[in-house]
């Protein structure tokens, strides 16, 4: 129905996280409508974000090239035997805007889907434990959905053996929620009703 450039284009935006075919065919469009100004400025930053962002080595939150950690991580007021798993960075920030946590973190990068074991390989479970070993309190913070579930208690597993609290986010996040789109005052709410 297309011309290719644009079913391609449409294509690419659809891999995007919760951008389904008619919210890429929008963007196809704008960028098809956009100046060729506007189009340098999308490439460029594009490509900077390529080139000049790295993973920070304790937390996996993105950084400057620059930086070996983020300054959350490299903050010397942030108690360092409390540490908070989530499962993107923008879930990190979420719960860092309300002011209420002043521990680390630890971004997992992904879920575990209850049927598929593979799952398992996609998200930091290795590193989270080597992370842990030096921590009181783990708190999972991942989001209320069946996937969330799932992950915080695989952890929970892989975390056992260790001498570590595990405590989940308390349930004032409504069940299949996102912390990301979470307001502050319930995220306040439910990291003080951890169990």
């Amino acid at each position: 129905m297309y011309p290719s450039p644009i079913k391609k284009l449409i294509t690419l935006f659809s891999r995007f996280p919760a951008v389904g075919p008619r919210m890429a065919t929008r963007f196809a469009f704008y960028c098809l409508k956009a100046s060729p100004k506007e189009i340098d400025e999308l490439i460029h930053a594009l490509k900077e974000v390529k080139e000049k962002i790295k993973l920070c080595k304790m937390c996996f939150r993105s950084v400057e090239e620059e930086k070996e950690l983020c300054n959350i991580c490299s903050d010397s007021r942030r108690k360092k035997d409390l540490l908070c798993v989530v499962e993107k960075e923008a879930d990190l920030v979420s719960i860092e805007n309300t002011g209420e946590y002043d521990g680390l973190y630890f971004i997992l990068g992904g879920t575990v889907s209850p049927l598929r074991k593979e799952d398992l390989k996609k998200i930091r479970l290795k590193e989270l434990k080597k992370r842990a070993e030096n921590v009181k309190e783990v708190i999972l913070a991942t989001n209320q959905t069946t996937e969330g579930d799932a992950t915080a208690n695989c952890i929970t597993r892989a975390l056992d053996s260790m001498d570590i609290k595990t405590t989940r986010l308390g349930r004032g996040l409504s069940t299949g929620s996102e912390l990301e789109y979470a307001d502050g005052e319930t995220l306040s709410f439910a990291l003080k009703g951890r169990k």
